[in-house]
């Protein structure tokens, strides 16, 4: 301060300035972002299309108190934001084939199937099947099947099954999405997702699916009508 540096006291010159010696002493920390940085950046690796409100939602998770407003800039300032996808096919990091499921309830595998109605309305069907036993747990048939109620789904399956260790399936929405990635944190279930273009490496929902559209979806005979007289 130019006052104390000319001759004038600490106090005194606070005074003619009308400001508060703490204030004047005050000698600012800094925050520290080293290991919030390095998390954040951690977590962006493994999800890379995670957003930021998803991963703050894992750095609250994980036990992280600092303020959205402190993670968001240090987010923008490593410049995580989530690209978009270009059109081009890009080579993507490759991940270890799933092993055999060897008891019931150990990984369950899910899909959607598409058809039209007589109507011409369009209808989701959402399968699941358990890998060992290849059974099928579910068909749920609706115009629209959300993330929400495919956590409903499951649940009402669990209710008299319990849950499954493991649940596979590929990158829809209605899977990769909060709600089902909350609902498996919470119940300690693990999401395993597919390749992007690699559907044989959830080949028992696909096999399933495959007879399920052949036997059923596409069978539009009718029964042989008797037409002799009585």
């Amino acid at each position: 301060m130019k006052m104390i540096a000319a001759g004038f006291s600490e106090r005194r010159a606070c005074r003619l300035t009308e400001l508060w010696r703490s204030t004047y002493r005050y000698e600012g920390q800094g925050l520290r972002d080293d290991d919030l940085r390095k998390r954040l950046k951690e977590l962006a690796a493994l999800r890379p299309r995670f957003g930021f409100p998803r991963l703050l939602d894992q750095l609250d998770r994980e036990g992280w108190k600092d303020n959205h407003k402190r993670v968001y800039r240090v987010y923008r300032e490593e410049c995580l934001q989530v690209r978009k996808r270009k059109r081009k096919r890009l080579a993507r990091a490759r991940q270890n084939p799933s092993r055999i499921a060897t008891y019931p309830n150990e990984r369950w595998s899910m899909d959607f199937v598409s058809d039209v109605v007589a109507s011409g309305r369009r209808i989701r069907a959402l399968t699941i099947v358990d890998e060992c036993t290849r059974e099928s747990l579910v068909i749920e048939v609706d115009t629209s099947i959300p993330g929400e109620r495919v956590v409903r789904v499951i649940e009402k399956i669990a209710a008299t099954r319990g849950l499954p260790a493991e649940i596979i399936s590929d990158n829809g929405p209605e899977f990769t999405g909060l709600a089902m990635d909350r609902w498996a944190h919470t119940n300690g279930v693990k999401l395993h997702f597919i390749q992007p273009g690699k559907p044989t490496q959830n080949c028992y929902v696909e096999s399933f699916n495959g007879r399920f559209r052949d036997e059923c979806l596409n069978d539009v005979s009718s029964p042989p009508t008797d037409t002799r007289e009585c």
